[in-house]
């Protein structure tokens, strides 16, 4: 009898998680073998958890908050972009019982804004970040990746958009968060890495009105899909791209190396999680 091979995302709170319902889709669109579940674990109970899951048959896992910085000190093996992240949220477990650490959030946000607004020129002008927590983190890799000239961050306590700046230096500048609006002016890229404007947080106050019409502008919060920061900027006239992508593109590396198919993020994809 062959093993079904599992996978699962680890976090605490998990059950809003998007996940399962993600891969579930993937397995049973490749018709592949396989499970993929959430899995609650408290901060006490992490490393526990990731040393007892090889033998329950799990190949890897998504980690999610809060666990995604603390995860790095069990894992044996990390890339390049994990560690210049300073978080992962991709393990896969080898058949030995190492644990290799990877992070494809900047992968994923890539592969969104590349997908919804296919015209985006990241040599085109600074971009602007509001937050600077660890999706700013991994965004601000990818876009230096991609070529963006200038990061401006502005976050609602300037210390950490600062530490932000001292780990990834010159092309990071940091600006109040009272004056957040005015690094719209020149951005050719804008986006919103804060829970502000999602369910159940506070909204987005920052004015808008400074956003160059031609300016591509993503959310990284995707419930609600259209947030009031992507609806003010599509009444602009800006490029809009929601948040859902990148969630959808970041699992894509991770489900190609548990279950050996490289899956498509295709709107069938998108339906299929929204159901």
């Amino acid at each position: 009898m062959t093993n079904i091979p599992r996978a699962g995302v680890i976090g605490n709170p998990i059950a809003h998680s998007l996940s399962p319902k993600l891969h579930g889709y993937w397995l049973n669109r490749y018709g592949l073998e396989g499970s993929y579940t959430a899995l609650k674990v408290t901060e006490d109970a992490l490393e526990k958890t990731l040393r007892e899951l090889p033998s329950q048959g799990f190949i890897g896992a998504n980690v999610t908050i809060p666990h995604k910085v603390n995860v790095m000190q069990f894992a044996d093996q990390i890339t390049d972009r994990a560690t210049l992240i300073g978080a992962a949220n991709t393990l896969i477990f080898k058949d030995d019982g190492r644990i290799f650490a990877d992070n494809t959030d900047g992968y994923g946000f890539m592969a969104n804004l590349r997908q919804g607004a296919p015209d985006w020129d990241p040599k085109a002008g600074p971009a602007a970040i509001f937050g600077a927590g660890g999706a700013a983190r991994a965004i601000i890799v990818a876009l230096a990746d991609a070529g963006v000239p200038e990061i401006i961050i502005s976050n609602r306590t300037r210390p950490k958009a600062e530490a932000l700046r001292d780990d990834f230096g010159a092309r990071i500048s940091v600006i109040d968060w009272v004056q957040a609006d005015k690094m719209l002016e020149e951005a050719n890229t804008v986006i919103n890495t804060t829970s502000l404007g999602m369910v159940g947080a506070q909204d987005f106050k920052v004015p808008l009105d400074k956003m160059r019409k031609d300016a591509v502008v993503t959310d990284i919060v995707y419930n609600p899909l259209k947030t009031p920061f992507l609806i003010a900027a599509e009444k602009l006239g800006c490029t809009t791209v929601d948040g859902l992508g990148m969630l959808l593109h970041q699992g894509v590396p991770g489900f190609e190396r548990w279950f050996g198919q490289r899956p498509e993020v295709d709107e069938a994809t998108r339906q299929a999680v929204l159901s």
